[in-house]
């Protein structure tokens, strides 16, 4: 039988960075996954450059840009493992990366050096192995002491390549967005045979849908893109952003979507200011006074053309020449510009989720182990109830996460 300290169940972000780690630090570790290939999601994130981390998350607060239901657990690993931290093991490596947006940052070339570097990271420590593709078929927990006479926990993992005996468990295996890349949810099936919580799964940083009839109108705008305000919810579930919006033939999409998806419920409404950095009222005003146009031209200066004619056909009012339009209806297209409310009839589900919200609940993990309590399992990474804004946190976090594991596990008694 293959004896090993560690078993790492998933060969992501998460799974291979806390490997790596672990087997420098002198543990004997395998990593375990059901496909051949390793780490395909960076491999597609950032449109193949790998937004890897966010030079703006705040150490001190990290849990402004995360949620959960106990936003907060988040704090200590990434505390921990920060940003700069991950950043320097990126240059030490020699891998070119640049700023694009809002402290992203980027693989200059190809999100293939990243995947590249974490593999030599794992060889780096000479006591990591890597099964793939091999299959989980059942973990079974041997209560009792270990073979040194510590009371360390020992585990019994039935793969496809044989019974594996291990000392902990850390379940890596991500969340349920994008199946077409391996997805599973083998990791909720874990952390429920073992009695631990489940918080409620549902696709984040997703494209919204809208009914086909009613969105007809603005499906027209699909591919036009523009800086918006976007809000949703109320008090401690509210979410806004500042961000880019896309209009696609079935609804919304865009960082600014993406973003709010997070925070949005089934059957509330979302709120757009498609006009964020203009006084519109004034605007209008000011060109009724000295503009013969129609309306449509006019608007056309404060907001896309193609947009500007498709929202003065909802009234007529709007399809005159400014000059001769009632300040009521001006005002009326400038507060429905600054304040379109529309609710959404779902979204585009977990084959176009960029992440999993919700997972394995805080409360039965340790937030400074990151270990369960089903003593030597642990859970990191996305199967977690914590989830990132769009831009390079969950990445950050499957980065900090796996290091507080590693660093957990080699202070475990052998």
């Amino acid at each position: 039988m293959n004896s090993f300290d560690v078993v790492v169940v998933g060969a992501g972000a998460a799974g291979l960075f806390c490997a790596g780690v672990a087997g420098q630090l002198g543990l004997k570790v395998l990593v375990l996954d059901h496909s051949d290939k390793v780490a395909e999601k960076i491999r597609i994130s950032g449109g193949g450059r790998a937004n890897f981390t966010n030079r703006n998350l705040d150490p001190a607060a990290p849990q402004k840009y995360f949620l959960g239901e106990n936003p907060h657990f988040c704090r200590s690993a990434l505390s921990r493992y920060t940003p700069q931290d991950f950043i320097t093991l990126v240059q030490r490596h020699g891998i070119a990366f640049h700023e694009k947006h809002k402290g992203q940052l980027f693989c200059d070339r190809s999100a293939e050096d990243l995947i590249q570097m974490l593999l030599r990271e794992c060889a780096a420590g000479g006591g990591v192995e890597r099964w793939q593709p091999c299959g989980v078929k059942g973990i079974r927990f041997l209560d009792g002491a270990s073979s040194e006479g510590t009371a360390a926990p020992r585990y019994e993992i039935e793969s496809d390549r044989g019974l594996i005996r291990a000392g902990a468990v850390v379940i890596a295996t991500g969340g349920l967005s994008i199946p077409k890349i391996g997805a599973t949810d083998l990791g909720y099936r874990v952390a429920k045979q073992f009695g631990l919580r489940l918080v409620e799964t549902r696709p984040g940083l997703v494209p919204l849908t809208f009914d086909g009839e009613a969105w007809a109108p603005y499906a027209q705008l699909a591919g036009l893109a523009l800086p918006v305000r976007i809000e949703t919810g109320t008090k401690k579930g509210r979410g806004e952003f500042l961000e880019d919006l896309l209009f696609t033939h079935r609804g919304l999409s865009g960082p600014a979507v993406l973003q709010i998806s997070s925070y949005w419920r089934e059957g509330t409404p979302i709120r757009l200011n498609l006009a964020p950095d203009t006084d519109l009222p004034h605007a209008l005003a000011r060109a009724k006074a000295t503009s013969r146009k129609l309306i449509a031209n006019e608007l056309a200066t404060l907001v896309p053309s193609r947009l500007a004619d498709a929202w003065v056909q909802q009234e007529p009012a709007w399809q005159r020449p400014i000059a001769e339009a009632a300040d009521k209806a001006l005002n009326q297209l400038a507060e429905r510009l600054a304040r379109w409310e529309l609710t959404p009839t779902g979204t585009e589900g977990y084959r176009k989720a960029e992440v999993t919200l919700g997972g394995v609940d805080t409360r039965d993990l340790s937030s400074q182990t990151m270990e369960s309590k089903q003593p030597g399992l642990y859970f990191i990474g996305e199967v977690v109830d914590v989830t990132g804004w769009l831009g390079g946190y969950n990445f950050q976090w499957a980065w900090a996460s796996g290091h507080a594991c590693a660093q957990a596990l080699a202070a475990r008694p052998r």
